[in-house]
């Protein structure tokens, strides 16, 4: 998942100066495309990627002097070239990668603490950055789904920027060119974090939990039984809800961004959570089971198109653990490909 979420957490809870780089374009190919953000704090510490390892050493050397200036800059690393002492084959990649470097001052920071929130409320939200010649942020904006602005944009926010967002074209990451404005502008769309939620606190639900949490994914885990639904169990869950599944599920505000998991080995609280899931508008739900379990849950209804039953990808997985990793491997290549068929989908 986009380690923007791991970011704006940071960068809400720490109190250092800090430097926001950005991909901003690339051209053949690269480890990580167009929007992946990295986070340089002072002490020398760093959240995210922005390749295999091939930039960041450089990046992080030049961080002190960015910081003392206080500017915007951006670099360039060339891949393609052999030579031994260039950014050549020797390190792993074949493309030409844009780094735009911006120091995080307080407008910023409110700015990315404002973005951390529409995100939080599980919103949408387009950044567009207008680069200038030399590779540097001189002016940009945030827009959320309901088009409201906020940022630092000279002279008021541009209306063929604000359709920009609204067209398919905004919603691969890149470079676009704005004819009206006879300029070249960055934009991305930062998701919601995707949550996962889990029903059924099994031994099974755990690893699950564990794994799914430190792939990027927002966890829920929620069960009848007390003894089961324990922080103990569950550390690294974001939420944990005891109650039946009426009581439950309509607790939560399910959106096109949620993922199910049904795993509480109780055939008849499954039929009503799938029944209860299968009227809010989840991107997945995946059954625990075998597929004539799964046919017995459905013997009064059609089965969604969502369900995912047996859940997990076939790879001969035995126990807890490798049930996990079947079920995460499932939820990731959803989540992967359904990223990708919108990006294709408004492609002129």
């Amino acid at each position: 998942m986009e380690e923007i979420h791991r970011i704006l957490e940071a960068i809400r809870c720490n109190s250092q100066r800090s430097v926001l780089a950005t991909i901003t374009h690339v051209e053949g190919s690269a480890y990580l495309k167009e929007g992946a953000s990295m986070l340089f704090l002072e002490d020398g510490s760093q959240i995210g990627l922005l390749s295999a390892g091939c930039l960041e050493t450089d990046l992080a050397a030049r961080i002190p002097e960015i910081l003392e200036s206080g500017r915007s800059c951006g670099f360039v690393y060339d891949m393609q070239s052999s030579d031994l002492l260039s950014w050549g084959e020797e390190s792993g990649c074949g493309g030409v990668i844009h780094v735009t470097i911006e120091p995080i001052d307080n407008v910023l920071m409110d700015h990315l603490c404002s973005l951390k929130d529409d995100l939080d409320r599980q919103m949408e939200v387009k950044i567009i950055k207008n680069i200038s010649s030399e590779g540097s942020v001189a002016e940009y904006a945030f827009v959320t789904g309901d088009r409201q602005v906020y940022g630092e944009w000279k002279g008021g926010f541009p209306e063929a920027l604000l359709d920009l967002t609204s067209s398919g074209e905004s919603r691969k990451s890149g470079m676009k060119t704005v004819p009206s404005m006879q300029a070249n502008v960055f934009v991305h769309t930062y998701y919601p974090k995707p949550r996962l939620l889990i029903f059924g606190a099994g031994q099974d639900a755990r690893p699950l939990a564990t794994f799914a949490n430190a792939a990027g994914f927002s966890v829920i885990v929620s069960d009848w039984r007390p003894v089961l639904c324990d922080r103990r169990y569950f550390p690294d869950a974001d939420t944990l809800l005891i109650g039946f599944p009426e009581e439950t599920v309509g607790l939560i505000h399910c959106t096109s961004y949620d993922y199910a998991v049904v795993m509480t080995h109780h055939f008849r609280r499954d039929q009503q959570l799938i029944r209860l899931l299968s009227e809010r508008q989840l991107c997945y739900i995946g059954v625990l089971g075998s597929k004539r379990r799964t046919q017995r849950l459905f013997e009064e209804g059609p089965i969604p198109e969502n369900l995912h039953a047996p859940v997990g990808i076939a790879i001969g997985a035995e126990g807890p653990v490798e049930i996990a990793v079947s079920i995460l491997a499932e939820l990731i290549d959803t989540y992967r490909k359904n990223r990708k068929r919108e990006a294709i989908a408004y492609e002129p």
